[in-house]
């Protein structure tokens, strides 16, 4: 399964009564995918995974496929303790998703030789496409990046690191000793903004937050580094992405807090985020206005 084209990772909608609201949850996931995502991924990083209980997750997975309809391939998230992990992505088979997203373990110091047994052991619950996620703790060594790409099942590797030079020696090792199909994807939060970085190294596909509450911006982004116009891919890091950044930057949590607020901008009720992450300041809320204002101007 090749992917191809901006990424969306919808956020999971809260009703008044802090249960997941399915509807606004389909709403949000058709309309990502008439702007023309190139696929979905549901309950991960920006879906708040680390929030959601089991049968949570699996609806959000169940609706999100129902809403797609087929038109793209619907990722979902997994990870945490390995049972967590494992019976996330039993669970979300059963809720017809096409793949998943491996998120990091439980946060304690990983050994990447003890990374390699629990994607092994994930990838083996379900028959899935499996994408790894280096984040935080789960850092793998070019020779473990190979073992995992190895697995039958393991399609990809996402970076959430940051670290090019490791990522350069892990795409060269990979590339080189793994003979199928493999991609690499560059998953840093609000990642358009490396993405001149990545494609330097040969990592084309990043995922689009902003893709969740402004497309225009996040597709005129894509298309002009598709069309390498270099003069407004820089526009559009100067006058939008740095600055959203630069906010984002300033409470732990805001890369999900400040896209889930910019969704409920747009008319969509999603509510707000689940504890322990904070809604934005009404003062954060005024600056995002500005910041977005800015983004669809240059869009336009």
């Amino acid at each position: 399964m090749q992917l191809d084209g901006v990424l969306f990772f919808p956020v999971t909608p809260f009703d008044p009564d802090g249960a997941v609201a399915e509807h606004v949850l389909a709403e949000h996931v058709k309309r990502g995918v008439a702007a023309g995502a190139g696929g979905v991924f549901v309950a991960c990083g920006t879906g708040e995974f680390h929030a959601l209980d089991l049968a949570e997750f699996e609806r959000a997975v169940a609706v999100a496929v129902e809403s797609t309809a087929g038109r793209v391939p619907v990722f979902a998230g997994a990870g945490g303790p390995l049972p967590v992990a494992k019976a996330c992505a039993r669970a979300a088979r059963d809720a017809g998703a096409d793949g998943l997203l491996l998120l990091p373990p439980y946060l304690v110091t990983n050994p990447p030789r003890g990374l390699v047994r629990y994607v092994a052991e994930v990838a083996g619950a379900t028959e899935l496409p499996l994408i790894v996620y280096q984040r935080n703790n789960a850092v793998f060594t070019p020779e473990t990046a190979v073992e995992v790409a190895s697995l039958p099942t393991v399609v990809g590797f996402k970076d959430g690191l940051g670290d090019i030079d490791l990522l350069q020696r892990i795409v060269l090792a990979v590339r080189a000793e793994v003979d199928k199909p493999f991609q690499f994807f560059n998953g840093l939060p609000t990642a358009e903004l490396t993405v001149p970085a990545y494609r330097g190294i040969g990592v084309e596909l990043y995922s689009s937050a902003v893709f969740c509450f402004a497309p225009d911006i996040s597709l005129g982004f894509y298309q002009a580094v598709q069309d390498g116009d270099d003069e407004l891919v820089r526009r559009y890091l100067t006058e939008f992405y740095r600055p959203f950044v630069e906010l984002r930057d300033q409470v732990p949590g805001y890369a999900v807090a400040l896209v889930k607020a910019a969704v409920k901008a747009t008319g969509l009720d999603v509510g707000g985020v689940r504890p322990p992450l904070l809604d934005p300041t009404d003062e954060h809320l005024a600056e995002l206005e500005k910041i977005v204002a800015a983004g669809r101007e240059l869009a336009a």
